[in-house]
């Protein structure tokens, strides 16, 4: 019996150690303790240390969409979270990243520059918007949003260029990071 709870007591202990080394973990299929079947009823459970927000989006009242916003208890925005509009339970289907600790394997967080994404991972697509370049990671259903003054020149100003990976600085910033599932 003492040895049965002892295996026990050793097994719990290894894998709640092994969760904690990454809580800021950023994956193709997950976000800190965050996976694609994560529901919006867990996540006070998830964090139970930090605040869970319910916030109203500004959307349309007929599409029933909530942004949920979870901040440390300090206050300071950890991520904010879009739940699938459909169906029950409800899910998570956007994770917007606010804090530098989550990164991905390859070391890639909202400190990171153009060039560091490029050297970690291949660049899907990229879709030029009138204040923004969003560039697309699909080996980690990331998408990366750069302001349009980190680009150089003409491509700043014009609303309708399109703008390729060669024509964004290697030392451009990182203005949203999310992940989309």
């Amino acid at each position: 019996m003492k040895r049965i709870l002892l295996i026990t007591l050793l097994a719990n202990l290894l894998l709640t150690s092994c969760n904690s080394d990454k809580p800021y973990s950023v994956t193709a299929n997950s976000v800190g303790p965050l996976t694609k079947e994560t529901t919006t009823s867990e996540l006070k459970t998830l964090f139970e240390k930090d605040s869970v927000v319910d916030q109203n989006s500004g959307l349309s009242e007929e599409l029933n969409v909530n942004a949920i916003e979870i901040y440390e208890k300090g206050g300071k925005q950890l991520l904010s979270l879009m739940p699938i509009k459909e169906g029950t339970p409800k899910t998570i289907r956007t994770v917007q990243i606010f804090d530098a600790r989550y990164t991905t394997q390859e070391g890639i967080n909202l400190n990171s520059t153009f060039k560091d994404i490029t050297e970690a991972y291949d660049i899907s697509r990229i879709e030029t918007l009138i204040s923004s370049v969003v560039v697309f990671v699909d080996d980690i259903n990331a998408y990366f949003t750069i302001d349009r003054k980190e680009l150089a020149g003409e491509l700043r100003f014009n609303m309708d260029a399109k703008v390729s990976e060669a024509e964004i600085p290697d030392n451009a910033k990182i203005k949203y990071f999310m992940i989309g599932w």
